[in-house]
């Protein structure tokens, strides 16, 4: 039988009932299975799926990433940089992979990355590192919350040992109780080297919970008791961190800064405060900062990050200062979730992505690539801040979008044409 005719056979076979269109693997390899469900879902939706057919790897790398598999979704996939940062796991140049369908977001990083390159470079510190997972248990009332939470501190060598044995890698850090009523919730933190993690830390916790069962009044309700917190937006993890804790500042010359973005320090400074501060405190926002969300997100899809943990990338605090006449710029991320090994970081695309950053697989020592992936990916959400503060206090905001659509030409920088788009391209809100 041809490939196409087998094909058709699956997809009649699915149309009959005969089939499920999760149960095609089970009949064909990865590739056809994905054709024939393409099929039916094209003869029943009149989809034209062609597009979504066409991608670089084989359908077996993806089995461990989707169910159900069609094909792939295509990103327009940019880059920004050269991005210069001085860190403590990342030293030197980095082109910084973006993919989106935002038109002006690379554009603006790379505004951003130019002023920060021409002021000597960004530095960056992973300050913080733990992925955390945090089951809820029911107990009887708080006399046995007590007991559970006196246990678990007595026991912190026994449950690292329970946690462990699920991992080459995983190493618990500690174990945070908090008691509600006859709630008892225990965060767990790990080092999870270059991993992001949150699957290694769910397997490693999900032991130890058997043991505080089996040891303490405690019955465990969920693995999850959302205290961790994962993709949600939470206070706690702009407080405790979680994945990674990073900032990345720059001090840009006053001169400097008003020929590359055309605003001065102090006007930046007050524009920063008005907006990403008081603005967001006044709206109640977890985030204090212009468009974090905006770089964490491309480069978390061109990486092969969970885009879903864009939620606490957000969450990170822009500060801008006027120091004798330079501006003294900062972003802080309080839970920015990477990894350089597993996920979708092993998918074609992704993994080029992190070839292109050099920090692709597990670094040494472990933990190392990961950290930088965090220095570097927060240097250039650093440059998004600047480039949108710049243009909302130079009142190119509104313009930048506008003029996007016409002659790029226009805004190449005549010096280095690595960073284009000068004076008035950005993005963001």
């Amino acid at each position: 039988m041809s490939a196409d005719s087998t094909v058709e056979d699956l997809a009649e076979r699915v149309r009959a009932g005969e089939l499920r269109l999760y149960e095609l693997e089970e009949h064909a390899d990865a590739d056809t299975a994905a054709a024939a469900r393409r099929r039916v879902v094209a003869a029943e939706t009149g989809a034209d799926l062609e597009a979504v057919g066409e991608h670089a790897f084989d359908a077996a790398e993806a089995e461990s990433n989707v169910e159900n598999l069609l094909g792939a979704a295509q990103i327009p996939f940019g880059v920004a940089g050269p991005a210069p940062v001085a860190g403590g796991a990342a030293d030197g140049e980095y082109y910084l992979p973006l993919a989106t369908t935002e038109g002006a977001l690379v554009a603006s990083v790379n505004r951003g990355l130019s002023t920060i390159a021409a002021a000597g470079g960004a530095t960056a510190r992973v300050t913080d590192s733990g992925m955390t997972r945090a089951p809820v248990f029911r107990v009887a009332g708080v006399a046995d919350a007590e007991r559970v939470t006196e246990w678990v501190a007595d026991n912190r060598d026994r449950l690292a040992a329970a946690a462990e044995s699920t991992t080459s890698h995983g190493e618990l850090l500690e174990v945070d109780p908090y008691v509600v009523g006859d709630n008892v919730y225990l965060r767990f933190v790990y080092d999870t080297k270059d991993a992001m993690g949150m699957n290694m830390a769910t397997i490693a916790t999900r032991e130890a919970a058997e043991l505080i069962e089996a040891e303490t009044p405690a019955e465990l309700v969920a693995l999850s008791g959302n205290l961790c917190t994962d993709k949600k937006p939470a206070a706690i993890n702009a407080v405790e961190g979680r994945g990674r804790t990073v900032t990345a500042d720059v001090l840009i010359d006053g001169d400097l800064l008003e020929e590359q973005l055309g605003a001065r320090p102090a006007a930046m400074a007050e524009g920063n405060v008005r907006k990403n501060l008081v603005g967001s405190a006044k709206a109640g926002s977890l985030g204090f900062n212009a468009q974090a969300a905006n770089v964490v997100a491309a480069a978390f899809l061109a990486t092969g990050q969970d885009e879903a943990q864009v939620v606490e990338g957000a969450n990170a605090i822009t500060t801008m200062d006027v120091r004798d006449g330079d501006l003294y710029a900062s972003l802080s991320l309080a839970s920015l979730e990477v990894g350089t090994v597993g996920g979708g970081t092993g998918l074609p695309t992704q993994r080029a992505a992190l070839e292109i950053l050099e920090l692709g697989g597990g670094g040494d020592p472990p933990g190392a690539n990961a950290d930088a992936l965090a220095e570097v990916i927060a240097v250039g959400a650093l440059a998004g801040e600047l480039s949108l503060v710049g243009a909302f206090c130079s009142r190119h905001l509104a313009s930048a979008h506008r003029v996007r659509s016409e002659t790029r030409t226009h805004f190449m920088n005549p010096i280095n044409s690595q960073y284009p788009y000068r004076r008035s391209t950005t993005c963001g809100t």
